[in-house]
């Protein structure tokens, strides 16, 4: 215990270089973060004074980690927006729907395929099926792509994906840690999970003036206490409910979103959510014994070559239906490839329900693979489209001139 704090400094020192490295690179510091966490823990070497193994450190680091997932789904909640939604247009539902159906439904027979059992194949099918926000955000950023026809679908795509995951998490967490084994108990905890989760979006559309009036708080101070009191507060209630934490933190977060102080809560918890989500992925790492990677090394490698197949197929029926050209459809499968925060929180969800350990490995191979792969395909996604149209002979088709309306239509 006396060295706690210089082992969390520690972590927190090489949780801070491997980010410097990621930056320069321009990539996603997830996959660095992760395979830090592997290269370190039970057995890495203890240099003098500094002990990387990070034993006595463990669980508080993993505590830190959980504060991450928090803060981290608390966001996306803020992000989430009901009433944006509503708005979007057919476009975008139309998307989102295929996406997460084309993914999920290869998720349902790769796990089938591959001798896992119900719960295991339903987890990784929800695994496929999630991308990761942050990634896809900064490749957009990264490569100036925010202006382009199908950037709007793209993250109409996404945020419909965001849902997805709420009420996946929020069923699942019903089935996995209610403990029901009857049908009868099991439809009890799905429905008790749903009910949850429908107070919120109700709270989210009708108790806006409420929320407004006990959030008008002049003081930055006494803001911020409230708020990630409350986030803590329904984080933990709802693991009393056997809804999964995460969940209840993007819950409330959904229910904050259509107040008028959304934005100034984001501003307060942007810092945290990246300060500890960082922890979150290396702690993750931490938790992953290298030497089990090449059990799950091709389960996760066919994962990878269906999500791939599966992400340019949504993304070209998506694109077309919304009536851009090839090349823009060939874009929005290639951008939305990544996988990062989420994939490995549905894993923890089935990890922590005490499925097969296997899922552990298996989670951090495929986020791996994608969260370095996404980028790099999108990167070069102009030379994928040659390729494909060689094959397709896309440029022989006349294209309709619907992109105008499409972006009218936004």
């Amino acid at each position: 215990m006396d060295h706690m704090i210089f082992e969390v400094g520690t972590a927190l020192l090489l949780i801070a270089i491997f980010s410097l490295i990621a930056g320069k690179f321009k990539f996603s510091i997830i996959p660095f973060l992760i395979v830090l966490g592997m290269i370190v823990g039970p057995h890495a070497p203890t240099l003098g004074l500094i002990d990387l193994t990070f034993i006595e450190s463990n669980e508080v680091i993993a505590f830190l980690g959980r504060i991450g997932v928090l803060f981290l789904l608390f966001y996306i909640g803020l992000e989430f927006s009901v009433s944006k939604l509503i708005k979007s247009g057919r476009n975008i539902v139309f998307g989102g729907t295929v996406y997460v159906l084309i993914n999920f439904i290869i998720g349902l027979a790769y796990g089938f395929m591959v001798s896992f059992p119900l719960y295991e194949t339903l987890i990784i099918a929800g695994m496929l099926s999630v991308s990761s926000t942050a990634i896809v955000a900064k490749v957009l950023v990264d490569f100036r792509r925010t202006g382009n026809s199908e950037t709007e679908l793209i993250l109409g795509m996404i945020l419909f994906d965001d849902l997805f995951l709420a009420v996946f998490l929020s069923v699942m967490s019903g089935l996995l840690l209610g403990g029901a084994t009857s049908i009868g108990g099991i439809l009890l905890s799905v429905a008790l999970s749903m009910g949850y989760m429908l107070l919120f979006f109700v709270i989210a559309r009708k108790g806006t003036p409420l929320l407004n009036k006990l959030l008008n708080i002049t003081s930055n101070e006494i803001f911020i206490i409230v708020v990630f009191s409350l986030l803590f507060f329904i984080a933990g209630f709802s693991e009393t409910l056997h809804v999964a934490e995460a969940i209840g933190a993007l819950l409330f977060g959904l229910a904050l979103s259509e107040t008028t102080h959304s934005k100034r809560i984001e501003q307060l918890v942007v810092p945290f959510r990246d300060f500890f989500g960082a922890i979150f992925f290396f702690s993750f790492g931490l938790s992953i014994d290298p030497l089990t990677l090449g059990d799950a090394a091709w389960i996760a490698i066919g994962a990878v070559v269906l999500t791939m197949i599966g992400n340019i197929l949504a993304g070209m029926i998506a694109g077309r239906k919304a009536g851009l050209s090839h090349k823009a459809s060939t874009n929005i499968g290639l951008t939305v490839m990544a996988r990062g925060e989420f994939t490995i929180i549905v894993a923890n969800l089935g990890i922590s329900a005490g499925l097969l350990p296997i899922l552990k490995p298996f989670s951090a191979l495929y986020v791996l693979i994608l969260a370095i792969l996404g980028p790099l395909l999108a990167k070069e996604s102009k030379h994928i489209y040659n390729g494909l149209n060689k094959l397709f002979r896309w440029n022989q088709v006349k294209e309709k001139p619907k992109e105008e309306k499409w972006n009218e239509s936004i």
